[in-house]
């Protein structure tokens, strides 16, 4: 890996997720490529609407101003178009003053192939596929499935975890899914001091925490919120299993089975992950929200 890209907190990142191209990919859907290409061509100069993950992006590349110094985030653009296509992609990045300036051209191939070489810690992407193959390359994914790109207008940037095969393995969520309510809670209690298995998402929260640890704690631009269906007594292992970590996440919403959109509304995340997709698409018309396909629930 490149030495200066090291240390950093790197996003991949659609050209579908960063801006809203779906007037184009209808032509490429009706029309083919070569209608595609030239409508992208004809267009190059028009910039391109934000996508569901501009917020988002935009935001993250804000906390290199606050920082100084060399930049701690980088984003990186995947894409599945041609470098000739995508230039009105990038000539879009520039117009929205985003300081993104590496990128892989894939020309139809899928892109996700170009993730660990460029040593990032999440990819998101509109494409199922692509975000499966990210996860087995041991990359935390996530497919945006939200019909709103929205963010709030404050600066902080909020994080939204689900927590049982997406922070944390699926072991537990087996034992539900196979036994009932009954038998997880009765297995979680008399686990309690046994920290759970690492999920996907895992390195990425040990990659905010590190970042977060470069501010003042009262002024670090990120925040970050377990949102879990789990209740007490099944509380106790997950407190216990970040302390284990030595990862801190700023708010556990423990919500026993309640549905979670409410209170990701309250908590104004940017952006909110989950492997189930009914949490997803009750989430998905208020929140920016990815799928992640791991896990008992994903076979």
């Amino acid at each position: 890996m490149p030495h200066q890209l090291e240390d950093k907190l790197v996003i991949a990142i659609s050209s579908r997720a960063l801006f809203n191209l779906d007037d184009s990919h209808q032509v490429y859907r009706n029309e083919g490529l070569q209608a595609y290409s030239d409508y992208q061509i004809a267009r190059e100069e028009d910039p391109l609407e934000p996508g569901e993950a501009f917020p988002l992006v935009h935001k993250l590349l804000r906390i290199n101003e606050r920082l100084g110094g060399e930049p701690q985030v980088e984003v990186v653009l995947l894409s599945r178009n041609s470098a000739d296509t995508g230039l009105r992609v990038f000539n879009s990045i520039q117009h929205y003053d985003l300081n993104i300036s590496r990128a892989a051209f894939c020309g139809g191939e899928s892109p996700w192939r170009y993730i660990n070489a460029f040593g990032c810690k999440l990819f998101l992407s509109n494409e199922a596929e692509d975000v499966r193959y990210a996860l087995d390359c041991g990359v935390a994914a996530a497919t945006l499935v939200s019909s709103k790109g929205g963010a709030s207008d404050s600066e902080l940037l909020r994080f939204a975890f689900d927590g049982d095969a997406v922070l944390f393995s699926d072991e537990a969520e087996k034992v539900y899914k196979t036994e009932g309510l009954e038998a997880f809670t009765a297995s979680e209690k008399a686990a309690a001091r046994e920290p759970l298995g690492g999920g996907p998402f895992k390195p990425f929260l040990a990659a905010l925490h590190r970042l977060q640890q470069a501010f003042p704690a009262t002024e670090a631009p990120i925040r970050t919120a377990l949102v879990t269906a789990r209740s007490a007594p099944a509380h106790e292992r997950v407190i216990r299993t970040l302390r284990a970590w030595n990862i801190r996440i700023d708010e556990s919403i423990f919500l026993g089975g309640l549905d979670k959109t409410e209170f990701l509304k309250a908590y104004q995340a940017d952006v909110f992950f989950d492997d189930q997709q009914t949490h997803c698409q009750s989430a998905s018309p208020h929140i920016a929200t990815g799928h992640v396909p791991h896990g008992v629930a994903n076979p």
